[in-house]
């Protein structure tokens, strides 16, 4: 089967022209390494760029890259048009039997639904529902992804839902659904949590109002005071929000409290390992591939029980779960994984089953071709 894959190379969204290998989010990552163990499968991987980038022909023994060279005015200004085009130009010289656009950010979606192949989407941040948050609205960016996830929601022939929750979303403005969830890194089973002296809770995500870090702060609070743990928040922020620049004021005077900043995939593997739990308090999220990440890892979970989390947790056999609008259920949950060392081991194994069970690459990919069969068998 030839498989197109149309995803992100986030040097050109992060501006890193000078490196010489592509780099994707960790999803379609997760899923194009199930795929080199596929035989019989040959891969085109295409991602646009707004600059010219050195990069390889090939990405493993059967995944070909492409990156066709866009220039601006063909991106968000115009519908992504210039991308679309370049990408149908590949297109039909590939000739693949299906194409697969990764998320419904930027021009994935749209190439694939107007690529005149057969094609199937996955969703990853749900575009309708962030344009729709308070933080968001107005935004020209949320307000265009929005009205494209739209569009292309009903011009493609399925969509991968990573949760139930994504599923409910989309499930009446779609021919068909199928609920599968990421897959993750497998360097992230290979981890294995080092024991602290002092429990080390780690935050990964933005800092901003979706994720909640405020919210984790207040709860931890009279555990850091007490000297009973320390937490590191690990995302990038928005220096400028009051909301930020509220939280950071609060953190500088509560002691234990560390912020490193944006770290990369493989300094996450680092920090799980130097991590006792990994607490995740975000209002809204689809499929979080940090929780996944850190099941796999052997790190007990506590994370929000909302959108698509509950999909990937069953609360209290392998991570454990709260309200995030309830600062007291936040700070029982995070209380009793701090001072109770057996639970956290417990968890922590049966997350890491579940992940090998459930979110493996090997397991992801199979069942991915499982979809793309019965598309062209339609």
């Amino acid at each position: 089967m030839k498989i197109v894959q149309l995803t992100t190379d986030n040097r050109n969204q992060h501006k890193r022209y000078d490196l010489g290998n592509p780099y994707f989010g960790t999803a379609p990552t997760g899923l194009l390494d199930g795929f080199t163990k596929m035989p019989g499968v040959e891969v085109h991987v295409i991602s646009c760029a707004s600059q010219k980038t050195a990069s390889p022909e090939k990405l493993a023994p059967n995944i070909w890259f492409h990156q066709p060279h866009v220039p601006k005015l063909g991106w968000g200004r115009t519908f992504f048009a210039g991308c679309v085009l370049a990408t149908r130009k590949l297109l039909r010289e590939i000739k693949p039997d299906i194409v697969h656009g990764q998320g419904t950010e930027r021009d994935c979606a749209l190439s694939a639904v107007l690529s005149a192949y057969p094609n199937v989407l996955t969703i990853h941040g749900n575009m309708r529902v962030h344009a729709a948050r308070g933080e968001n609205r107005g935004r020209p960016y949320y307000k265009l992804a929005a009205f494209l996830e739209g569009y292309c929601l009903k011009r493609t022939g399925g969509v991968v839902a990573i949760s139930r929750y994504t599923e409910d979303l989309v499930k009446d403005l779609t021919p068909r659904t199928w609920l599968l969830p990421n897959a993750v890194d497998r360097r992230f089973f290979e981890i294995t949590p080092e024991p602290q002296a002092v429990p080390r809770i780690l935050f990964v995500g933005s800092i901003d109002e979706r994720k909640n870090p405020f919210g984790l702060l207040r709860a931890c609070e009279p555990l850091l005071r007490a000297g009973e743990c320390t937490l590191t928040f690990a995302g990038q922020s928005n220096g400028s929000s009051p909301y930020v620049q509220e939280f950071l004021k609060a953190a500088a005077v509560i002691p234990g409290v560390e912020l490193p900043g944006f770290i990369g995939r493989d300094e996450l593997g680092a920090q799980f390992g130097r991590s006792t739990l990994l607490v995740l308090p975000t209002f809204e999220d689809n499929c979080p591939m940090v929780v996944l990440e850190a099941m796999a890892a052997g790190l007990p979970v506590a994370a929000s029980r909302v959108g698509g989390v509950p999909d990937l947790i069953t609360h209290e056999k392998d991570g454990l779960m709260f309200d995030p609008n309830n600062p007291a259920d936040v700070r029982a949950c995070i209380e009793r994984l701090v001072k109770e060392p057996e639970t956290r081991a417990r968890l922590g194994a049966a997350g890491r089953i579940t992940a090998q069970e459930r979110f493996h690459p090997k397991v992801i990919a199979e069942r991915h071709l499982e979809i793309y069969r019965e598309v062209l068998g339609r």
